[in-house]
């Protein structure tokens, strides 16, 4: 389970002022003096919440993905791990759509230019909420419900689909009066179950309880 600390709002408001200003104009765009006069603070504040820009950078990306884990946190656990998946899909779903910013900066959609640590580095940020789909995964194939392909590797399937339709939903391709989700991502996100395992009609079962709310 994630923990966090309960940061001032005048911290929250500089890192989702970097981040906004990352998303939209790139690291050419960002400043000192941009970020505080965005969160309506001072140059001198920012530096003493986190000394410099490199390490402000590093705390926007380490604050997308700790949302993202308290997304996760709130995913139930039923009997049936496959209507389960669908809370990991709509928790990544929502967090994206709530953090639109964040999100594009943690996953690198947005470039950080020479603030981007090294590939290494990089790869591991964040990688524990990749360990919240695995358990799903384990659980679906535990059950008997997905293959023997290994959770890892169907995890790997997942976050594949839904970091795809997210990017494309945040630049703006699926818009009303025709639902993405229902048009796009659920069927698609069906199809990947049913082809790593699970019948059709166990599958589409389960999934009448995913993304219920678009």
């Amino acid at each position: 389970m994630a923990t966090r600390r309960t940061e001032s709002p005048m911290h929250v408001r500089l890192l989702e002022s970097a981040a906004h200003l990352l998303a939209s104009e790139g690291p050419s765009g960002l400043s000192t003096r941009k970020v505080a006069a965005a969160a309506g603070t001072s140059t001198m504040t920012l530096y003493s919440q986190f000394g410099s820009m490199p390490d402000l950078i590093k705390a926007v990306v380490d604050e997308g993905f700790a949302r993202l884990a308290v997304e996760f946190d709130q995913v139930p656990q039923t009997d049936d791990p496959v209507a389960d998946l669908g809370g990991v899909f709509s928790a990544y779903l929502s967090n994206a759509r709530a953090n639109p910013d964040l999100y594009v900066v943690m996953f690198g959609s947005a470039s950080l230019g020479g603030y981007r640590g090294s590939p290494d580095d990089t790869l591991q940020t964040g990688r524990y909420t990749y360990d919240y789909i695995v358990e799903a995964a384990r659980r679906a194939v535990e059950a008997g419900r997905l293959d023997a392909l290994g959770p890892v590797a169907i995890a790997a399937q997942i976050w594949s689909a839904l970091h795809g339709y997210v990017v494309l939903e945040l630049a703006g391709y699926f818009k009303p009066p025709e639902s993405g989700v229902r048009n796009v991502l659920q069927p698609m996100l069906l199809n990947l179950v049913v082809g790593l395992g699970d019948s059709r009609e166990s599958a589409t079962e389960s999934a009448r309880s995913w993304f219920a709310d678009d």
